[in-house]
């Protein structure tokens, strides 16, 4: 069985020191040692940024895809082979700008596959500009005078749209952070995990301490049902959408299930061998 060395490689991170993608990376390894995932059943898709090296620095196989494109690619994965354990990976800017309808899409669909997305309220890896999330009235090299745009909200948009497992994590909390990805894992169907990832080097304002004074963890609330959607939806307008822990959680067939003519088994492991008669058939369609 796999331990949590096999999850590690052996070259070093190149995020800026303190920065929350270590604490993401670090969970994802223990998570999946936990859950007993062996490395060659498991695929982690990542897009562009710096939350995108995430696939270079786990050990199983990997895909750095192109900057918005994540979803794409781990749909691909996910459909022609779904005994794969598939991940994607990506940042705020990543899935949330270029990415967005991609997400759209997954959240429908409720392809089985966990997204993680960083989330650091701005783009890190050229600098800090500000990001789909970024508050209103944040100031950076592209908003001076303050971004005059409402912020993308993902985790009310994936209750809304079609997810069946939303959670939100902090990188200062990251045995939190490990238990919602085991559960993420584990859940069939589209989970996804908004991580609250600081950027020290880029955002000043929504760093460590302002997330620790502004986080309401859903793990100290006893009778929080996370099977109520109004419910979970109410509680992110009270508190800012600055929650964590799982928020809402359903039950219902995934993609490669629903779909009309699916075959049962993976893609891959279908015998595509065309018969002479069959060949001759396609021909004759053709003339």
């Amino acid at each position: 069985m796999a331990t949590l060395k096999d999850f590690r490689v052996s070259e070093k991170a190149t995020w800026c020191p303190g920065c929350g993608h270590f604490t993401v990376l670090a969970a994802l390894q223990a998570a999946s040692a936990n859950l007993g995932i062996e490395p060659y059943n498991m695929v982690l898709v990542s897009g562009i940024g710096c939350s995108g090296k995430i696939s270079q620095h786990f050990g199983s196989y990997g895909f750095h895809s192109l900057h918005g494109r994540t979803l794409p690619v781990a749909t691909g994965v996910q459909l022609n082979n779904h005994d794969l354990v598939v991940v994607a990976a990506g940042g705020d800017g990543d899935g949330y700008g270029i990415g967005i309808g991609h997400f759209m899409h997954a959240l429908r669909r409720n392809i089985d596959m966990t997204y993680i997305v960083m989330d650091n309220h701005i783009y890190g890896l050229t600098t800090g500009q500000t990001s789909p999330t970024s508050h209103r009235g944040f100031k950076s090299k592209t908003s001076p005078a303050g971004s005059a745009e409402e912020p993308v909200r993902p985790v009310q948009t994936a209750i809304i749209n079609g997810a069946s497992f939303v959670a939100q994590a902090f990188s200062g909390d990251v045995k939190q952070m490990t238990r919602i990805m085991e559960e993420a894992i584990r859940h069939k169907g589209f989970s996804l995990i908004n991580a609250f990832s600081p950027c020290v080097t880029f955002n000043k304002v929504n760093t460590y301490d302002w997330f620790k004074e502004n986080i309401y963890n859903l793990d100290e609330i006893i009778d929080y049902d996370p099977t109520d959607k109004f419910a979970a939806l109410r509680v992110l307008e009270d508190h800012g959408s600055v929650v964590t822990g799982v928020i809402y959680q359903e039950e219902r067939p995934v993609y490669h299930e629903a779909m009309i003519g699916a075959t049962k088994d993976p893609t891959v492991k279908l015998d595509l061998t065309l018969q002479a008669e069959e060949i001759e058939a396609i021909k004759n369609s053709l003339r």
